[in-house]
């Protein structure tokens, strides 16, 4: 890759280089992680009827996907690396908006979870997760690529904390309005976390189409 006019590399960043060995190790744990318990809680929120776990299982899956597109563009230019992000953050974004309307569509229906089922698979879920945004989060200040991956295990942290509330307050009041509220929350982190990755992509691909913008700087 062509070097700029600075004394570093076009697309290197304050999180790392974007092919480092320590990135990629960081994405293959965090997508094995994110990808064996997406799985887990499918099977977990068909069983307790939990709209939150559903909510959580879908982010699995879309974050799964987000750091199998990490990996295939980790060498590429910067150029190549926000359009992937862009990608992601449309994800992100269309992955809240279906947890919004799951929510609406459980709130109809008035469903009751199984607040022990919940409880247990959060609080699994919750030390994966934090144990992987532990480990990305010396890459936050990346590109809008490493900063995708970061957002997203941030946000499946806060967001299995939230599965373990709701299945609290779903047992202590006995109705599903908890689990509800947190899948509503959720949907709202998706649609925070999308634009920002959407903000910071289109950024980086105005600076590589300006080449001497950087210089200029």
């Amino acid at each position: 890759m062509a070097c700029c006019h600075h004394d570093h590399c076009a697309g290197e960043t304050p999180g790392g280089a974007p092919n480092s060995p320590a990135w990629r190790r960081a994405l293959w744990i965090a997508l094995a992680v994110n990808a064996g318990f997406f799985l887990a809680e499918v099977a977990a929120g068909a069983a307790a009827g939990s709209a939150a776990l559903l909510a959580d299982a879908l982010d699995f899956f879309g974050d799964s996907a987000n750091y199998a597109i990490s990996l295939g563009v980790a060498g590429m230019a910067l150029a190549w690396r926000a359009r992937a992000a862009l990608l992601k953050g449309w994800t992100l974004i269309l992955f809240a908006l279906w947890v919004l309307g799951s929510t609406a569509w459980h709130a109809l229906a008035g469903s009751l979870p199984e607040a022990g089922i919940m409880g247990a698979v959060g609080l699994a879920a919750l030390l994966a997760n934090a144990g992987v945004a532990l480990l990305l989060f010396r890459f936050r200040q990346g590109d809008a690529n490493m900063r995708s991956v970061w957002i997203c295990s941030r946000n499946d942290a806060i967001g299995n904390l939230a599965v373990m509330l709701a299945a609290a307050g779903v047992f202590g009041t006995g109705t599903g309005w908890p689990d509800l509220a947190v899948a509503a929350i959720m949907g709202g982190l998706g649609l925070q976390g999308g634009w920002q990755i959407l903000r910071q992509a289109r950024g980086e691909l105005r600076q590589a189409a300006m080449p001497g913008l950087a210089a200029a700087e």
